[in-house]
């Protein structure tokens, strides 16, 4: 049983899910995503992601009007298996089609770059036997988080900072105030300015530190 954290971007809050493996992700319609094919390889009892990316899912998928097979969809930071800055991380994205052909996944590739569901997708140079496309939040890397935030983008932040050490109490998703006083711990430790927001710097600092290294005996499991 999993427990899903999803960012409602159209009510701006945060919602608690629990699924089988082989139930539909929440907002997912018509089960073209089971739970088990959005995690993928993770081996995390917690997954996350948000509405407007299901909501995109569920769109091209429909456009698509075929199965879609998904190798890699979320992954923690700890877990890595990915860029530094990735956005499976954040639960946004997906590497699909590694069943296909190329010329099969050249059609499904056009066919996400043309769809306008999606706000990136990967050139066929950077993903030549899978087909990437996710729904982050901006092209520039993560975008500013600060106090007052919510979203998958609090949760990569959260799951860091704990696994770092830095209590932020809890995995919630919202940057709240104990969010905040973690960042400003990170950031003196780590020669920061030291102003509570993850702007570029701290995001770099932070995911640099945190991909790939496991988890320890501080970060959030369940």
């Amino acid at each position: 049983m999993a427990k899903i954290l999803v960012y409602n971007n159209d009510a701006n809050r945060m919602e608690t899910y629990y699924r089988g493996e082989n139930e539909a992700m929440p907002y997912n319609a018509n089960r073209t995503l089971l739970v088990r094919e959005f995690r993928g390889s993770s081996t995390s009892e917690i997954l996350w992601t948000d509405r407007r990316t299901m909501r995109s899912w569920n769109n091209f998928r429909t456009f698509y009007g075929a199965p879609i097979f998904v190798g890699f969809a979320f992954k923690r930071p700890w877990e890595g298996g990915h860029g530094v800055l990735s956005q499976h991380y954040a639960g946004l994205a997906f590497d699909t089609a590694q069943n296909l052909s190329a010329s099969q996944r050249t059609v499904l590739r056009n066919l996400a770059n043309s769809s306008g569901y999606w706000s990136y997708v990967e050139p066929i140079s950077l993903t030549p036997r899978w087909v990437h496309f996710d729904d982050r939040w901006t092209l520039a890397g993560y975008p500013l988080t600060r106090q007052g935030s919510k979203g998958p983008y609090v949760l990569v932040a959260q799951d860091g900072l704990n696994t770092l050490g830095y209590d932020t109490g809890g995995l919630d998703g919202v940057f709240g105030a104990k969010t905040r006083n973690a960042v400003l711990g990170f950031q003196a430790q780590n020669g920061l300015v030291t102003d509570g927001i993850i702007g570029n710097n701290t995001w770099n600092s932070l995911m640099n530190q945190v991909v790939g290294t496991g988890s320890s005996n501080t970060t959030i499991l369940n």
